[in-house]
């Protein structure tokens, strides 16, 4: 199952070596470097002090002449060793050996070295790397010289932080201090780290609100506007059915002038149905298609029969009495009667309505 795990984690392990290796002594990395300081620069000292942990190096050369005087608490304590005193071996390693770089130096110490793992005290770091194979440094140190130094060094005052190998202007970077005497981490450092990582958690957590504001809004807007857009389809619809009634109802009456007789024809008939003894005084024609008209005749009473022979009248009736003229002697009439439909326009709509349905 790890040996399952490990194959599959292994290109990004080498994705990550490889972009480490890039980033180390880039431009990149230099950029950072500086602009890291510039800011802390800016930081006030006792922001700066709890933020960054920064501690003064202090460098002790061996061997060591004289005692050791106090130092300040905060000093980090390097011991460089001479060149001399260490085995510093350039090696060439398969790839598969920077995922765990240490475990596999350990094991392979005796083909490097005349000593064993036991016997040795070492750091292994890798420098660089080509197709296939790491570049790695070996710096190993007998435990048996490098505890005595470490006691003498005691016994001088001196409990070193670090022990570096070189010179104080030209050290390699390693430790080779054992693991058990090495002090323990800053605190600061970690609570930067939290520090960065709640930060971090702070601007993900802002980033997502201010994307589901953003979101929001631009639901409000949509829905805003399609609010607007029903209202304004509402707005049509009506207008559309005032149109339609509005022609409906012009319609109605332009098929109820239509199903009327012409005027010219009406009074054509009446004059051909009237006897010549009668004349009309006042002819009226309303809306409902009802007529009224009055005037004089000699036989007033006959007059009903006589407008039953007109086709364009129907149910023609007296309104009012018959009155003498003494002026004219003839007798004042007064007669309503229907206009004659050809086609009544509500049977009209009937009919189109039912044509309609039957064509859909």
């Amino acid at each position: 199952m790890n040996a399952s795990v490990s194959a599959r984690l292994a290109p990004v392990i080498a994705l990550r070596d490889r972009i480490v290796q890039q980033w180390r002594g880039s431009l990149g990395q230099q950029a950072w470097q500086w602009w890291s300081a510039e800011l802390r620069a800016c930081l006030p000292p006792r922001v700066r002090r709890w933020l960054v942990h920064e501690t003064v190096e202090q460098t002790y050369v061996w061997p060591l002449v004289e005692p050791v005087s106090a130092s300040a608490v905060d000093a980090q304590k390097i011991l460089v060793l001479p060149s001399s005193l260490v085995l510093v071996q350039t090696l060439q390693l398969p790839l598969a050996a920077a995922r765990n770089l240490s475990t596999v130096i350990g094991y392979e110490l005796d083909r490097f070295t005349p000593f064993d793992a036991g016997q040795l005290y070492f750091v292994a770091r890798q420098e660089g790397r080509n197709a296939g194979f790491i570049q790695v440094t070996l710096v190993a140190v007998l435990r048996k010289r490098l505890d005595a130094i470490l006691e003498e060094c005691t016994a001088l005052g001196l409990r070193p932080d670090t022990v570096d190998v070189g010179t104080p202007d030209a050290r390699m970077g390693v430790d080779l201090l054992p693991a058990p005497l090495r002090p323990q981490q800053s605190r600061s450092g970690h609570r930067l780290q939290r520090w960065l990582l709640w930060l971090a958690v702070g601007l993900l957590l802002g980033t997502m609100l201010l994307w589901l504001n953003d979101r929001q809004q631009l639901l409000d807007q949509m829905q805003a506007e399609v609010k607007a857009q029903k209202a304004q389809v509402s707005e049509v619809q009506q207008l559309r059915q005032q149109l339609t009634n509005t022609r409906g109802a012009a319609n109605y009456l332009l098929r109820r002038k239509a199903a009327q007789p012409p005027l010219s024809a009406l009074l054509s008939e009446l004059t051909a149905c009237l006897p010549s003894d009668t004349w009309i005084e006042h002819l009226e024609i309303s809306d409902s298609a009802e007529v009224a008209f009055a005037g004089q005749s000699a036989k007033a009473s006959a007059l009903i029969a006589r407008v039953k022979d007109c086709r364009s009248l129907d149910n023609a009736q007296f309104q009012g009495v018959i009155q003498p003229d003494s002026k004219t002697g003839k007798d004042q009439y007064s007669l309503r009667a229907h206009l004659h439909q050809s086609q009544q326009p509500d049977q009209q709509d009937s009919q189109e309505s039912a044509d309609a349905s039957s064509t859909q």
